[in-house]
């Protein structure tokens, strides 16, 4: 056998599980029948910090597992010889806190790959997640049961996990794949029942086996999500009211695929957009926060071809709607953003470790609205046609560490507009032991009816490394010719690039006599264009991470980057030849956080840069208390600076020369999150953001034939002032299992002016001269289990 020892059938852990007539009250109270004859799970080891030691007899748990036709039952006793000591923090759903938990990962394929997750903390307050290569994905979620109770000898856990929560094989015998984890708080440890080794392979490859699971079939995975919501939108005087009804659709095609559906998508509590005074030649990315769009998405996340928010985001003018309007005609309204109308996935992986995965979302036409102002005629003109996007994927592991993919995305799209499709092979292939690696891809692109685009383009990367005990290292080659655009689903910044590119790391494997852990990171990378082949620029680092006994982490980066050559802040397009000399740059990082089990926890960082031969700088620093005022109610601040003196940047360009500034930039960043749980089912929570950004310009310049910049005493240009402003308060009740009442409060107001001078509070007075806007909503949201549906009636 060339496996991981642990999963070796010389080593492997192994017990039987035990058939129940009658299931246990889920309740924390181990006292049930049902638990009476199952066999005992303990001899849990540490996995961290100190991998590998026993767990002593005072700290020891025990599991049993249990199952009977409709779910699978698991108990733990976990002793502690302080139980008022137990942290217990509360926390919302699929969130951690200063809170012991107990965490199952359950893997029916045993595939050492891809196991559910489920875990509950101290305060009862419950978490699951998919797990994908060792990924945990925590927007997945299942509808389960569980209590947690403190005990004279320290807490236990009851779940019950219904069969709709898992994908299995219809076999009649089956042995599936387990570890039960436990982590320690006030120890600041986690124990395992498997020993997971940390210095090879994966946490995922190192389950025990739990076997004769009899005559179990897997359930009609039907779930409902129905849900009505009503929203309020009040700016400038005027109130708009809006709802909706709709549903979310969760169905097992089979045992192993599921589709997910949501027919007429509503996404009015989705959190603001973190936007910055962005000076940049590449767009800002937005993190996704509708639910639809992060939940089971892992597999159409591999090659990195998608990018969710171009569904249903602004709309993309590929035809300039400027160009034809007449001399009296106005545009009197342009769509910020493109309705979906409804999307579908299907996932899943079978017995032999393939994955199949398709998703669709269909968007609706929007049109911008023209008005003549001599005749009063309206009329519509479309900046975003009916647009139907696709995603196939077929992904096939083997080895408990290895896969191959290929992965296709599609746009099409109705009417004069263009459409794309993009192909990738990704592949991520170890030995067998897992100590070595080969890491790469090939895509292509391909845009259709779009004659600013070159209809084909290709990229490729591929790399070699090694990846065990105290050494990790890399190397590698990647390019993208000047073609390549995966951007009508994806995103990429820049193309025409190829990159020599390598790493190494060293790493503690057990604790120290200070140091719980450390480690060290070095990169380089040698940069060329790929279309000439002209040689681009070097960047190199170094950086180092520990954590003392005491929780108390630091660290810092070094790095380096010689003068560049910049093609693309020129704003000429890559193969222009056009480009801007960027000075050669030195930066230090440095950043502590102390222990966070205290009432009062502080994270703070900052960073200094120079640049040769330029008068350019720039420095900042980030400081993030946090405090906890019970176990039941915290707040955090964070405040962010940053200021750049002298940046050199692109500013306008006038047929005759490329005009770039000299110019002065600062920004602050003020966040504030709090919550306040009034149980496990019930919370009430904060998100604040102010973002202010300002630019002084001092002097302007004409970009060279040399990369340079000469003095342009013509040109005049504003300065900048931008501010961003969102408060956030919501409310979520989970009345019932799987179903919840949401209700929400957002503030927002936005401004961007040239008033870059004002002082700080001065620009406060300027903000709130301004609209603001106010959101509410009620969202309803109620889960129907069909298996229960259909024994009611």
């Amino acid at each position: 056998m060339n496996q991981l020892s642990a999963q070796s059938k010389e080593n492997r852990k192994t017990i039987k599980t035990t058939r129940i007539s009658k299931a246990p009250k889920i309740d924390g109270i181990l006292n049930d029948d049902a638990w009476k004859n199952a066999e005992l799970i303990t001899n849990f080891v540490v996995f961290r910090p100190a991998n590998g030691e026993i767990v002593s007899s005072e700290y020891q748990t025990t599991v049993k597992v249990i199952y009977n036709d409709d779910a699978i039952y698991i108990s733990a006793q976990m002793n502690d010889p302080d139980p008022e000591g137990i942290p217990r923090e509360f926390a919302t759903r699929d969130n951690f806190s200063q809170a012991d938990f107990f965490l199952i990962t359950i893997n029916p394929n045993d595939d050492g790959q891809n196991p559910f997750e489920f875990i509950v903390q101290s305060t009862g307050n419950q978490g699951d997640s998919k797990v994908s290569n060792g990924n945990e994905d925590f927007n997945w979620s299942a509808v389960w049961k569980s209590a947690a109770k403190i005990t004279d000898k320290g807490w236990n856990v009851e779940i019950e996990i219904p069969y709709r929560a898992l994908r299995f094989a219809n076999q009649p015998v089956q042995s599936w794949g387990f570890n039960f984890h436990r982590r320690l708080e006030k120890l600041n440890e986690q124990h395992t029942w498997t020993h997971i080794d940390n210095t090879v392979g994966r946490w995922t490859q190192y389950d025990g086996l739990i076997t004769d699971f009899r005559d179990i079939k897997p359930t009609t995975r039907l779930n409902l999500y129905p849900y009505a919501s009503a929203t309020t939108n009040s700016f400038e005087g005027h109130t708009k009211y809006d709802w909706s009804v709709g549903m979310d659709i969760k169905y097992g095609l089979t045992e192993n695929f599921t589709l997910d559906a949501t027919l007429i998508p509503d996404f009015s509590q989705v959190g603001f957009d973190d936007v910055v005074l962005n000076l940049g030649p590449f767009e800002q990315r937005f993190t996704e926060q509708r639910q639809f769009f992060t939940e089971g998405t892992e597999l159409f996340n591999i090659g990195r071809l998608f990018y969710s928010r171009r569904i249903g985001s602004s709309p993309i003018d590929q035809f300039d709607v400027s160009s034809t309007l007449s001399t009296n005609e106005e545009i009197i309204n342009y769509p910020g953003k493109v309705t979906m109308l409804n999307a579908v996935k299907i996932s899943g992986r079978t017995k032999k470790g393939l994955g199949v995965g398709f998703f669709n979302a269909i968007t609706e036409k929007t049109n911008a609205t023209i008005k003549n102002n001599n005749t009063g005629e309206i009329r519509k003109e479309v900046i975003a046609p009916f647009t139907n996007y696709n995603i196939l994927v077929l992904d096939q592991q083997f080895n408990q560490n290895s896969t191959v993919s290929l992965i296709n995305t599609n746009v099409t799209r109705d009417g004069r507009f263009r459409d794309a499709n993009v192909t990738a092979l990704d592949w991520h292939v170890e030995t067998k032991d897992s100590k070595y690696n080969v890491d790469g891809s090939v895509k292509m692109s391909n845009i259709s009816d779009d004659a600013n685009n070159p209809n084909t383009g290709y990229t490729f990367d591929n790399s070699f490394g090694y990846n065990s005990g105290h050494w990790n290292w890399e190397v590698g080659y990647n390019f993208e010719n000047k073609d390549f655009n995966p951007n009508d689903f994806g995103i990429l910044f820049s193309n025409n690039e190829q990159t020599l590119y390598g790493s190494a790391g060293w790493r503690t494997l057990q604790p120290t006599k200070n140091f719980n852990r450390y480690s060290f990171n070095f990169y380089n990378q040698l940069n060329f264009q790929h279309f000439s082949g002209v040689y681009t620029g070097y960047n190199s680092g170094l950086n180092y991470n520990a954590q003392t006994k005491s929780r108390f982490s630091f660290g810092g980066n070094y790095n380096y980057g010689s003068e560049s050559k910049d093609f693309f802040e020129p704003r000429q397009g890559s193969t222009s030849g056009i480009y801007f000399l960027q000075p050669e740059r030195k930066n230090v990082n440095v950043y502590i956080s102390t222990n966070s089990q205290k009432k009062l926890e502080l994270n703070a960082n900052g960073y200094y840069t120079s640049y040769s031969k330029n008068p350019k700088s720039g420095y900042g620093f980030s400081i993030a208390p946090r405090y906890r005022f019970t176990n039941q109610f915290s707040l955090r601040y964070r405040l962010n600076f940053n200021k750049t003196n002298n940046d050199q940047g692109f500013v306008n360009e006038d047929g005759t020369n490329i005009i770039f500034g000299m110019r002065d930039r600062k920004s602050y960043t003020n966040t504030i999150s709090g919550k306040y749980s009034f149980s496990t089912k019930s919370s009430l929570s904060l998100s604040f953001r102010h973002y202010w950004g300002s630019v002084n310009y001092n002097g302007y310049h004409n970009l060279n034939s040399e990369g340079g910049l000469d003095p342009n005493m013509t040109y005049t240009g504003d300065n900048l002032n931008f501010n961003s402003w969102n408060l956030d308060l919501n409310y979520i009740w989970q009345f019932a299992p799987g179903s919840q009442l949401i209700a929400f409060y957002r503030n927002s107001i936005f401004n961007e002016d040239t008033k870059s001078n004002l002082s700080f509070f001065k620009n406060l007075d300027n903000l709130f001269d301004q609209s603001q806007r106010h959101t509410f909503s009620v969202r309803f949201v109620y889960f129907i289990d069909y298996n229960k549906l259909k024994n009611i009636f």
